[in-house]
């Protein structure tokens, strides 16, 4: 996926939103459920955050390979 610098810094953002992947990540991980991020992110679906843990799944996952 290209990372475009004009968007939130050139981090990874939810397609169509501004909102980056890092952020929903962060919210999970300091204690936020998914329904108290989706009221503070009115434009996100709970797809949409479940599809971060996802991402961060899986580049985990290749991150263990490359070490």
């Amino acid at each position: 996926m290209p990372i475009n610098p004009e968007v939130r810094f050139g981090r990874l953002c939810i397609a169509g939103t501004r909102i980056s992947v890092a952020d929903v990540l962060g919210s999970l991980g300091s204690g936020q459920t998914i329904p108290e991020i989706l009221k503070d992110f009115p434009e996100l679906t709970q797809a949409q955050v479940q599809a971060c843990l996802l991402y961060a799944a899986d580049r985990e996952r290749h991150l263990r390979i490359a070490r």
